[in-house]
């Protein structure tokens, strides 16, 4: 595509979404590989700085400039009428968006609130879960996010119990996943509650969680899920999943302005956790189980807007999309000699996040250094990982405005790197 053409087709992109939004595809694959498509979706975004190739799109989304520009009405609104709007209508349009995002889940308006991110969320599930007694233990894996593998440490100083870490199997299959975590809940009979991580954000590991929470209950094991990362980017319903507790970001894949997260307890299970230290020990509420004090209104009330986006495009057309893009790399290399890829080929397993490995280069100072020279030799930008059991990794995170070209590009990269 021409830079002419490609300017064409951002100024028109808006309308031609409009037009002719994401169809109701029979052939997701098909869609997928519309490069024409995904260029108007593209072009609902702004473009990553020239001549960059940005693959790091996993710490948070960029929003569209539609919800962008919500987002600045709102704090607008906000500024300009401060008490007289957040001490009266914020209510009831809060109240909307909630209703919005219980629609998006599958769940109901009482069985999720708000809070500034999926960090938040799990630190308050987590250290609220109120039914571990001394002697009793929790359980997480070496691909659990950072600070929730802490909070679940700080459970031993703060509740006494044992805290049982396990590490996930590389190559990962379905059955040998939920063979690690059968085997340790087998071996530590005292577990009574998991950790379980949807998508992992070191390696893009989805494991089978439908599968691990059922095993889990039938064991008597309560299952927190991280979805910092799957909202968005796998297709699922909080529903089909069978776990209680979960923690999720918006303004991932779900394109909201920074600082939006949430947390679910399904109905019946919110006096497991205990209330915010800032709220009454007997209100039953799930409000009460988070207490951010003053929060960003224009946040929540722009994610209608990023839902907006995020519907017309398509959960479907998004999760072939990335899983698509992924595999333009990951499956091109994953034969190469020298290049390890930690997710398997198996599509319910992974979706668009994946990291590579280079063979014996296992530590950080290894993996920044090609993280380094992606970016400095070859313009593309990833991130390295650390803490898998077999060794750090580089992340590469596919977004809606990279292309074939951009895979292809890493491809090449990837070669090379392994050919050094």
């Amino acid at each position: 595509m021409t830079d002419a053409t490609r300017r064409a087709v951002l100024a028109a992109a808006p309308a031609l979404m409009a037009q002719a939004p994401a169809p109701q595809a029979a052939d997701w694959s098909a869609l997928a590989r519309d490069e024409a498509h995904w260029a108007r979706v593209a072009a609902l975004f702004d473009a990553p700085p020239p001549g960059m190739i940005q693959l790091e799109n996993g710490q948070f989304g960029a929003m569209a400039r539609s919800t962008r520009t919500a987002y600045e009405q709102a704090t607008a609104r906000v500024n300009r009428e401060t008490t007289l709007y957040t001490r009266g209508p914020v209510g009831r349009d809060m109240a909307a968006v909630r209703t919005r995002v219980a629609a998006l889940l599958g769940v109901e308006t009482d069985e999720i609130v708000f809070t500034r991110g999926a960090t938040e969320s799990l630190q308050a599930l987590i250290g609220g879960y109120n039914r571990l007694r001394p002697g009793d233990a929790v359980l997480y894996a070496d691909l659990d996010y950072d600070a929730m593998q802490a909070a679940m440490e700080w459970l031993k100083v703060r509740r006494g119990v044992d805290v049982v870490r396990i590490d996930l199997p590389e190559p990962a299959t379905r059955q040998n996943v939920v063979d690690a975590y059968e085997a340790a809940l087998k071996a530590n009979p005292k577990v009574r509650m998991m950790l379980l991580t949807h998508l992992s954000h070191r390696t893009g590991l989805i494991p089978p969680v439908a599968e691990i929470a059922a095993m889990a209950k039938a064991r008597g094991v309560d299952v927190i899920l991280d979805g910092g990362h799957a909202l968005g980017q796998a297709e699922f319903q909080m529903g089909e999943l069978g776990v209680p507790f979960a923690g999720l970001n918006l303004h991932k894949w779900i394109g909201s302005p920074l600082g939006v997260g949430l947390i679910y307890i399904r109905r019946g299970r919110t006096a497991d956790i205990d209330p915010s230290m800032s709220e009454r020990a007997d209100d039953p509420r799930i409000e009460a189980r988070i207490h951010t004090g003053t929060i960003n209104y224009a946040a929540v009330l722009a994610t209608m807007q990023a839902i907006d986006t995020h519907e017309a495009i398509g959960l479907a057309a998004k999760a072939h999309r990335l899983r698509y893009l992924r595999d333009l790399w990951a499956e091109a290399v994953r034969g190469v000699p020298g290049v390890e890829i930690l997710t398997p080929d198996d599509p319910t397993m992974h979706a668009g996040l994946t990291s590579f490995r280079l063979a014996g280069r296992t530590s950080g100072p290894d993996n920044t250094a090609i993280r380094k020279t992606l970016m400095e030799r070859f313009k593309i930008f990833t991130i390295e990982r650390f803490g898998v059991a077999r060794g750090a990794c580089v992340r590469v995170t596919p977004g809606f405005v990279n292309t074939a070209d951009d895979m292809r590009a890493l491809v090449g990269a990837l070669r090379t790197l392994a050919d050094a």
